[in-house]
């Protein structure tokens, strides 16, 4: 405080209401040619100038702060504002009187869209207090405007009516028995409509042929559906018949099918005629779509066992896929696609990638990975990373395969099998002779037990891919040139092999040798033990010179099994040797039968 005078600080608020005010005192100014002073304040001002000190007693002081008052142009503003206050209020003139019509036609059009917030709209017009609301303000404008005021049309209100316009839905009725699905699936869109996203082939749906994929459900039996949960609880409260009210489909897919998948989705139009195509997978993988929580409808999902043969219906799906049982009456139902199963399979969590390094900050940090060039020999460590999923198969008339191999862990008793097929009838099935280092002893004929050649050849004909396999043994090498499973062939005689298992895939891809491949599994324990003293007296196992312990043959029975899961994509048959004659003859049925049915094989043997 100085003297009588108080110095005020403002805060940055009150400095914001006083720019306010000043500009608002600024407009008032700029306005004067509009407004007139005020009366009174005009009077007050002429007595203050009238007043003679001297006569009427005033203090001179106070009038002259009077008159420096009345002057301010803070003071004046304020007296304009009290003015401003004091008039009477302009209320805004209504555009039309007939709005309660414009409302109504708006309900209708938007009750028809295919968009959900403009049917939300309808729906929020159509109440009773807004449609009051409504007929007041109509009824006040005539009063004001009169009754000869109409309002402006929907169209200039809305020029672009986005799925407003006159036939927009249409009224499909159903008839179903109770608990049968309608074999469909639906999504919610980005314009979040509930839409047809897949059709069943063979369900009510697909055989009615009333719907089609991309169609929008507006409502189930009168009442409105917006997720796929109010349309099951709809249909499940529906008896013997449902009506759908559908809204217009504009999708359209004007792009032409060029790979098999899109042959199989889509058809091929030949002269104006649409046929549809499938395909047929053989499963490598056993599924239950109620353990599928990835599946957006179990009731729908196929189950399937490893080594079915599905025909695959429908592919436009990329996650999803329309299949049936082969050969069956079975209902279509929904598979996970290639490429689906794939990214399930192959997917890691963050926390359990053990590939990268974490640095301090949380960064990962990847390792500079190492070229390998893929080599037949070493094919079985790529293949472990293999996902296995479906093999695409085609069905063929009764042919005679080229090559007969038999696989099984060491000491089930296959090559006692080969020998004796071969000894059975030589002039259908043959053996092949291997290629070896080893020196020639003497009383050997080559060609005989051996094709014998040196190491230099043996390697220059493995670097050309000439082997089907090979390995070493005491420093002299061995192997099973392709050469002799050609001589055999060409002799019209079925190529007898006893490899090893990491040939298959080579034999398996081949169109040359097309084999058919026997599992030999193990058997019991005490079947196994019968099956060694056997091979034992016929010299037919390399090791015959030791006994077998019951860790050996713990051994063989998980070598058995683990070797059948790892290659059950390439096996034809599994038979169970428990006694040799009974696997013989059940290997001899397997061959007749080959030349008797029809034969499920890859469909690169044939394309």
């Amino acid at each position: 405080m100085i003297g009588d005078k108080v110095m005020v600080k403002f805060g940055k608020k009150e400095r914001q209401d006083r720019r306010e005010l000043l500009a608002s005192t600024k407009d008032m100014e700029d306005g004067d040619d509009k407004h007139n002073d005020n009366a009174a304040f005009q009077r007050v001002r002429e007595n203050i100038e009238d007043l003679d000190c001297s006569s009427s007693g005033i203090d001179e002081t106070d009038l002259v702060f009077l008159k420096g008052l009345m002057d301010s142009p803070v003071f004046q503003n304020l007296v304009k504002v009290q003015d401003r206050l004091e008039e009477p209020p302009k209320l805004p003139k209504p555009i039309g009187v007939t709005n309660k019509d414009l409302v109504s036609e708006l309900i209708l059009r938007c009750g028809r869209s295919r968009n959900r917030e403009l049917r939300e709209l309808g729906q929020l017009l159509a109440r009773p207090h807004l449609r009051a609301l409504i007929e007041t303000h109509d009824k006040i404008g005539e009063v004001i405007l009169g009754p000869k005021i109409s309002s402006p049309k929907v169209e200039d209100i809305l020029p672009a009516l986005n799925g407003m316009t006159g036939e927009t839905f249409r009224m499909v009725g159903l008839r179903r028995k109770p608990g049968e699905p309608l074999g469909l699936t639906v999504q919610v869109d980005e314009s979040e409509n509930l839409v047809v996203a897949r059709i069943l082939e063979g369900g009510m749906i697909e055989k009615q042929g009333l719907l089609h994929t991309g169609d929008v459900i507006l409502e189930i039996n009168g009442a409105p559906v917006y997720t796929p949960e109010e349309l099951q609880t709809e249909i499940a409260k529906s008896k013997d018949s449902v009506t759908l009210k559908i809204g217009q489909n504009d999708t359209t897919d004007s792009s032409a099918p060029v790979t098999h998948a899109a042959l199989v989705a889509n058809g091929n139009a030949k002269n104006g005629i649409n046929k549809k195509l499938t395909c047929y997978m053989r499963t490598l993988f056993q599924y239950d779509p109620e353990e599928d929580t990835l599946l957006p409808c179990k009731e729908i999902g196929l189950k399937f066992e490893r080594g079915d043969i599905l025909q695959i219906v429908d592919q436009k799906d990329p996650n999803w896929w329309q299949a049936k049982i082969a050969g069956t009456d079975g209902p279509v139902g929904l598979i996970p696609s290639i490429e689906l199963e794939e990214r399930r399979k192959a997917y890691v969590h963050p926390e359990a990638d053990y590939v990268h390094k974490i640095s301090i900050c949380g960064a990962r940090i990847s390792k500079k990975k190492k070229k390998i060039i893929y080599q037949s020999k070493s094919n079985t460590d790529f293949d472990k990373a293999e996902l296995l999923l479906y093999e695409e198969v085609t069905r063929m008339p009764p042919f005679k395969r080229k090559t007969l191999v038999l696989i099984g862990s060491q000491g089930v008793g296959r090559r006692t099998i080969k020998n004796r097929l071969i000894n059975s009838d030589p002039e259908k099935f043959g053996g092949v002779v291997p290629w070896t280092t080893r020196p020639q002893r003497v009383l050997e004929e080559n060609g005989q037990s051996y094709w014998f050649t040196d190491k230099e050849t043996m390697e220059e004909e493995i670097r050309k891919h000439k082997f089907l396999e090979y390995g070493e043994y005491n420093g002299n090498m061995y192997g099973t040139h392709l050469d002799t499973m050609r001589e055999i062939i060409k002799q019209g005689k079925m190529c007898v092999l006893d490899c090893s298992p990491a040939s298959l895939k080579i034999l398996h891809n081949s169109t040359e040798f097309l084999p058919y491949v026997i599992f030999v599994a193990s058997p019991g324990m005490e079947h196994l033990k019968t099956l060694y003293d056997v091979g034992k007296s016929n010299s037919n196992l390399r090791h015959s010179s030791r006994n077998l312990t019951e860790e050996d043959l713990k051994r063989t029975l998980e070598d058995s099994a683990s070797m059948q899961r790892t290659y059950d994509k390439y096996i034809d048959l599994v038979i169970t040797n428990n006694d040799f004659d009974s696997t013989f003859r059940q290997v001899i049925e397997a061959l007749e039968s080959l030349t008797s049915e029809h034969q499920w094989v890859p469909v690169n043997w044939i394309y």
